[in-house]
């Protein structure tokens, strides 16, 4: 699908992340710029939304959770998260996989 979210990281592929805490469902939303929107139910304290987003991804993408790390924006909405031992194709084809089972489409931009 080659997601723009999708970038080389240094031992694995990125991800660009806005990330949308204290939502009733899981899921990624679509696109919002050249980020992937993702909703969690945990709010943004002490890390618990960051820790949420980071076991959801790490599912999606069928690694283990200690493969997945926040790199950029820690304390952010927007973020950057690196996939050791992903492939840039692994990881934009599980994206896609995700934003079809939520009922996302790459061309929306959801708010």
């Amino acid at each position: 699908m080659n997601l723009p979210a999708v970038a080389p990281g240094r031992g694995g592929a990125r991800l660009r992340v806005r990330l949308q805490p204290r939502s009733r469902r899981e899921e990624v939303l679509g696109l919002q710029g050249d980020a992937l929107k993702i909703a969690v139910h945990a709010p943004p304290v002490e890390g618990a939304a960051n820790e949420a987003l980071v076991r959801l991804l790490a599912r999606l993408v069928d690694v283990p959770r200690t493969h997945v790390t926040v790199v950029l924006g820690a304390t952010a909405r927007d973020k950057v998260l690196e996939f050791a031992g992903v492939s840039e194709l692994d990881l934009d084809a599980a994206m896609a996989r995700a934003m079809t089972r939520s009922g996302a489409d790459a061309s929306e931009t959801p708010t």
